[in-house]
């Protein structure tokens, strides 16, 4: 079988932007949230998936992060493969999928323990054998019932689908799950009532870029009220219209949502092209600078998260860079290690615990403080490019 060339690009990129990842991976130290995920079975399915890969690969970044690098790859290849005869060209197929491998939100959830990879692979996984057979695969939607609570999402998708379709087996099997998965989770809506619209919009600008995303909810809108609904959309319409309704009223958990409205990249692409082709080529100056700017600054975004560690140069509170938290600790455990330290007794709960995935152990004899103080054993400073970013200090405990 000869690959197209169009193929080749796509495992060239994929492959490029994997080894990008693993590099990342090993350059992120983990977080207190992920500490809790690891070690105290904060979430399930996370818990033993990360814990099952550490007891594989060892107790490592790479290992921790290994599980959603893969639940990456596996959803690019699916999403590739579930559009080979959605677009009429082939360049589309790629185009849509190089923007879904390039989304800050995508990147994000490939390189942190979280649930949101593991969410966009089971539906692609759907999707893919709903396309491949031509009808639901119920099995399937009652495991996502346990798996994540956010697949209510879903099976409220497929409900509004199945009034369309006039599928009325599939309206009551789509109406159980999603009453089901609502007596065992709930839904996570809190805070204070009042408006978080705004606040909502701008996450999603953020997993988008602001101009995709405008373009991304103009999509939407517009396949709505003037062409074909397929499943891509009814998903990603579901998600992005709940979380914008219940931001009105609450604050949402944007992270149950952003997993089904990125799937849906090729509904964007689609009309996109299609707006494209249809003029001639000296009224297509607009949309050449759309394509412009929207790669310009998904490709500005990823070499930012690249090097991020260079950002420390110019921030005067280290603590205000997007990548502090997963940052500092496998260095600081580092220089622990170097001075013969294995065992400290620390007063930040949450430092306690990112060091004890490497192999740190909380101890009594030794006390480490993050601020400075008199007869310090030792003096650890954390430098990034030539800048202190934080020191920590050793001292003997007091008996």
């Amino acid at each position: 079988m000869t690959l197209s060339r169009y193929t080749i690009t796509f495992i060239a990129l994929l492959l490029l932007h994997t080894s990008f990842l693993f590099y990342l991976a090993n350059d992120f130290s983990i977080s207190y949230k992920e500490a809790l995920v690891f070690f105290d079975n904060t979430n399930l399915v996370l818990h033993t998936i990360t814990n099952f890969s550490t007891s594989l690969f060892g107790q490592n970044d790479i290992a921790l992060r290994l599980p959603f690098i893969l639940f990456y790859i596996l959803s690019s290849i699916l999403l590739y493969l579930l559009t080979e005869n959605y677009f009429k060209n082939e360049i589309d197929r790629l185009i849509s999928v190089a923007i879904f491998m390039l989304l800050p939100g995508v990147n994000s959830a490939a390189l942190l323990v979280n649930e949101a990879i593991l969410v966009v692979l089971c539906t692609l996984i759907y999707l893919y054998i709903q396309h491949k057979r031509e009808k639901e695969c119920y099995p399937l939607l009652v495991i996502f019932l346990f798996i994540d609570n956010s697949f209510a999402i879903l099976f409220l998708a497929l409900f509004f689908r199945s009034l369309i379709k006039k599928d009325n087996y599939l309206l009551v099997i789509s109406l159980v799950l999603f009453g089901v998965s609502m007596s065992m989770y709930g839904f996570e809506i809190g805070g204070k009532p009042k408006g978080y619209f705004l606040d909502t919009f701008s996450i999603y600008a953020t997993i988008f870029s602001p101009a995709l995303f405008l373009y991304f909810f103009y999509s939407i809108y517009r396949v709505g009220i003037k062409h074909k609904k397929d499943l891509f959309w009814f998903i990603s319409a579901t998600a992005l219209l709940l979380s914008l309704l219940f931001s009105l009223r609450q604050k949402v958990a944007i992270e149950d949502f952003a997993p089904f409205v990125v799937i849906a990249i090729p509904v964007m692409v689609k009309l996109f092209m299609h707006s494209f082709r249809v003029r001639l080529s000296e009224f297509r100056r607009m949309h050449y600078n759309f394509i412009i700017i929207s790669l310009s600054v998904l490709l500005i975004n990823f070499f930012v998260l690249i090097c991020n560690k260079s950002l420390y140069i110019f921030l005067k509170n280290p603590k205000k860079h997007f990548a502090y938290k997963h940052h500092i600790v496998k260095e600081l455990a580092d220089k622990l290690k170097c001075n013969g330290i294995q065992a400290v007794k620390i007063y930040d709960k949450g430092l306690q615990l990112r060091l004890r995935f490497y192999n740190i152990k909380e101890g009594h004899s030794k006390i480490l403080y993050s601020r400075l103080v008199d007869n310090a054993l030792y003096t650890l400073p954390i430098d990034y490019m030539g800048k202190n970013i934080d020191t920590y200090y050793v001292v003997n405990r007091l008996n």
